[in-house]
């Protein structure tokens, strides 16, 4: 970067008085926040966390060096910009299976078409039909607490709470349900997955190999 294309040191220190003024507004959201999930607070730390990324961004250019903080955002790495006092939320909730026994699968799907006469089962169908049968007659929450009686095996799941500033007419986006989501307006999210047993398990094995934690 030539000198023409570098900050300036006036501008280094506005940021940095940015930084200061954010700060200064972040605490007192703090002191005088209402509950855990004071939306005041939300917003006062994404303009601290907005702040110190300029700051920081021209802090390197200007003199090549670093702040020795990091504001942390959400584990997807997007901070929230949506509403800081939503109208409506849409919650997404995705959940993954493996189907590992399919004859299990299918022979629940035939008990319930066996008592059910809304419940159509064609057996050449094989898995996809009995899938619809099972979603038919079961809640997913159902499902998902009993996934080894149908033969299923689980995989990684997450679940959204996404926040809008108004209610959706009737039938607005059922054409595309899940492709107004904008992930800067997800308030929270969480996320299930094996791969956090094994993040655990190695960092376990790291500190068992520290001295003094070996076990006995």
């Amino acid at each position: 970067m030539s000198d023409a294309d570098l900050p300036t040191v006036a501008e280094v220190r506005a940021a940095a008085e940015a930084v200061k003024a954010a700060l200064d507004r972040h605490l007192a959201a703090v002191e005088r926040r209402i509950g855990d999930e004071d939306p005041d607070v939300y917003a006062a730390f994404n303009e601290l966390a907005a702040a110190a990324e300029v700051y920081d961004e021209l802090l390197y250019d200007r003199y090549d060096e670093v702040t020795p903080f990091e504001i942390p955002t959400p584990e997807d790495g997007v901070p929230y910009t949506g509403p800081a006092e939503p109208a409506a939320f849409s919650v997404l909730i995705r959940r993954d299976y493996a189907v590992v026994e399919p004859a299990r699968l299918i022979a629940q799907a035939e008990r319930v078409a066996a008592h059910d006469r809304d419940a159509e089962f064609v057996q050449d169908g094989g898995s996809a039909d009995a899938l619809g049968v099972l979603f038919g007659e079961y809640e997913p929450d159902e499902i998902a607490s009993r996934y080894k009686d149908f033969g299923l095996e689980e995989g990684d799941s997450t679940l959204w709470i996404a926040a809008s500033e108004e209610v959706p007419e009737p039938g607005e986006w059922l054409g595309s349900p899940f492709a107004h989501i904008d992930p800067q307006d997800v308030l929270h999210r969480f996320d299930v997955s094996s791969v956090f047993d094994e993040e655990t398990d190695e960092f376990d094995e790291d500190e068992a190999a520290e001295p003094g934690l070996t076990p006995a």
